[in-house]
């Protein structure tokens, strides 16, 4: 199903950002399975994600994966979890992969 039509301007309002995963644990409290991220956007500083992601990635595969995250959605209580950032992903059936950049690019770099 597509989405309505959206203006060029409101696109430019959603700050996408690369950063890279520090930290996954689980997030015993999620309703769903989930963990918990720590992600880097370098000179933005680190921010907080909850992500249904645990079908398809261990924790430890995720320490150090580049992805990329909106960053300018307002803070969002899930469960006792405040989650700072919403990592980006394909739904693909009851997973969801999480998109990444190809090349090498530094944290914090702007998605355009």
């Amino acid at each position: 199903m597509e989405k309505s039509i959206i203006s060029f301007e409101d696109f430019q309002k959603v700050d996408i950002r690369v950063g890279t995963i520090l930290e996954a644990i689980d997030f015993e409290k999620a309703k769903v399975p989930a963990y918990q991220l720590l992600v880097d956007f370098g000179p933005l500083g680190t921010r907080k994600s909850s992500a249904q992601i645990t079908s398809l990635y261990t924790k430890e595969e995720l320490i150090g994966k580049k992805v990329l995250a909106v960053i300018n959605f307002a803070p969002k209580q899930i469960a006792n979890f405040m989650s700072e950032c919403l990592v980006l992903g394909v739904q693909n059936g009851k997973e969801v992969v999480l998109l990444h950049p190809s090349d090498r690019v530094g944290n914090g770099t702007q998605v355009l």
